[in-house]
């Protein structure tokens, strides 16, 4: 537990979240920022912020349109914006439109569509959208990371630096 603890308050990359009996809306801080997420009122939430796929989705755009900003900027590329679109559904391999790795049963499928704008001409849109999928959060998603659960005792503070 105490070796859990140390790694929490080493980290600067911190994220709490929290939520209540009788609420789906979880408050969570990042770094400082403020932020809430819920659920749909379909879903019985009070859809007072993204859902967490929501913001995985964001996470995901975000990231795309930085790697591509700073990609333009230091190859000098007159990208004038970057807008992305992203969703996420759920789908079963057989009825999947796409390359599924010979993975069987439901899959979690991400389509990201990509709009560049600028004076561009093929070149500079084809190594961009080569670019768009070398994004950290992507490269994260495909590595299919280790996610590891610790439970803390009542005691330990879950708070950001």
């Amino acid at each position: 537990l105490q070796e859990d603890v140390k790694h929490l308050e080493k980290h600067d990359n911190c994220t709490v979240a929290v939520t209540r009996k009788g609420s789906y809306r979880t408050e969570v801080l990042s770094n400082g920022h403020s932020l809430a997420s819920d659920e749909p009122k379909e879903l019985n939430g009070t859809n007072t912020g993204p859902t967490p796929y929501g913001f995985l989705l964001a996470a995901l755009g975000a990231c795309t349109t930085i790697t591509l900003r700073m990609y333009a900027d230091r190859k000098n590329i007159p990208l004038d914006s970057v807008h992305v679109r992203l969703t996420h559904e759920r789908v079963h391999a057989e009825d999947c439109e796409c390359d599924s790795d010979g993975r069987t049963g439901l899959l979690d499928v991400v389509r990201k569509y990509v709009i560049l704008e600028g004076e561009l001409d093929d070149a500079h849109r084809k190594r961009l959208m080569q670019i768009a999928d070398l994004c950290p959060i992507q490269k994260t998603l495909k590595n299919q990371p280790i996610v590891s659960t610790t439970l803390l005792g009542d005691q330990a503070v879950l708070e950001c630096r």
